[in-house]
């Protein structure tokens, strides 16, 4: 799994077309899911929009395995290639 993981990831950044919002999101808290597992520290302050984003997308993988995590990123990213393409 970790070697498909590892090119998923490699393939996101080069899709043809940059991922819309909600898809972005979900490839930040699947991947912070599968390499780091469920979120460890509170969710950021009201001014810090970023922040509480991604703690957000991640926070919503909370329970999955890492390996659950990873796997469900490589689906997306399948899912994303057939959507946008990839440049290779």
């Amino acid at each position: 799994m970790t070697e498909l993981f590892e090119t998923a990831v490699e393939e996101a950044k080069v899709l043809k077309q940059r991922p819309d919002n909600d898809e972005l999101r979900a490839l930040y808290g699947l991947y912070k899911q599968g390499t780091v597992g469920d979120v460890d520290f509170d969710r950021p302050g009201f001014f810090d929009i970023p922040g509480k984003t991604k703690w957000d997308a991640w926070n919503k993988q909370k329970g999955l395995s890492k390996d659950e995590a990873k796997a469900a990123y490589v689906k997306l990213v399948e899912d994303l290639k057939e959507k946008y393409g990839i440049d290779l």
